[in-house]
């Protein structure tokens, strides 16, 4: 969005600028969007983080799907726990993948606006900050990480191993009653 700087404190205008889209936002409350033009009038950088936040999202979709075929609840796969918790695994890796695609597309972006908001050749009246759309994007793509890591770390071992014997011969004596006391 349009930054506040110099003498262009009160205006009647204020720009915003994406990755899809330019928008200029009236005081009278309208709101006028214009789509770019032609991808190849823009900038390499601004169409190369385009291209990386459209493969975050196609990887992330793929991860979720995967993850969901892991699921103990589905029937996919058939019921072998040892294979579908292997899939969700992978499925979580993909999904970091996504997410970590969608990062450093949203960091990039961040650094060009910052890059020319700290460039003493840039006009006051086109300097940009950060809108809502930048933080939302990051936060979502964190999201996208964390659960990520949280099925990709979860890749059970070949044998289960359990913390507790099992109750079947540990006993020494005849049992005191039928009954079993917790």
């Amino acid at each position: 969005m349009s930054a506040y700087i110099g003498d262009n404190i009160i205006t009647a205008v204020a720009m915003y600028q994406g990755l899809w889209m330019s928008c200029a936002f009236q005081s009278t409350g309208q709101l006028q969007c214009k789509i770019y033009d032609s991808i190849l009038q823009l900038d390499s950088s601004l169409q190369a983080t385009r291209a990386l936040m459209i493969v975050g999202i196609i990887v992330s979709i793929a991860g979720l799907g995967v993850a969901c075929m892991g699921m103990k609840c589905t029937t996919c796969g058939g019921n072998n726990k040892l294979r579908k918790s292997r899939v969700a695994m992978t499925g979580g890796i993909i999904l970091l993948v996504g997410g970590l695609c969608a990062i450093v597309a949203c960091s990039w972006f961040a650094h060009n606006v910052i890059r020319a908001f700290y460039n003493p050749y840039t006009p006051v009246n086109t300097k940009f900050e950060f809108g809502a759309a930048i933080f939302i994007a990051w936060g979502g793509s964190l999201l996208d990480v964390l659960g990520g890591a949280m099925l990709a770390a979860s890749c059970p071992r070949k044998k289960q191993v359990s913390k507790y014997p099992s109750m079947g011969g540990t006993r020494s004596g005849p049992p005191s009653s039928t009954k079993e006391y917790v």
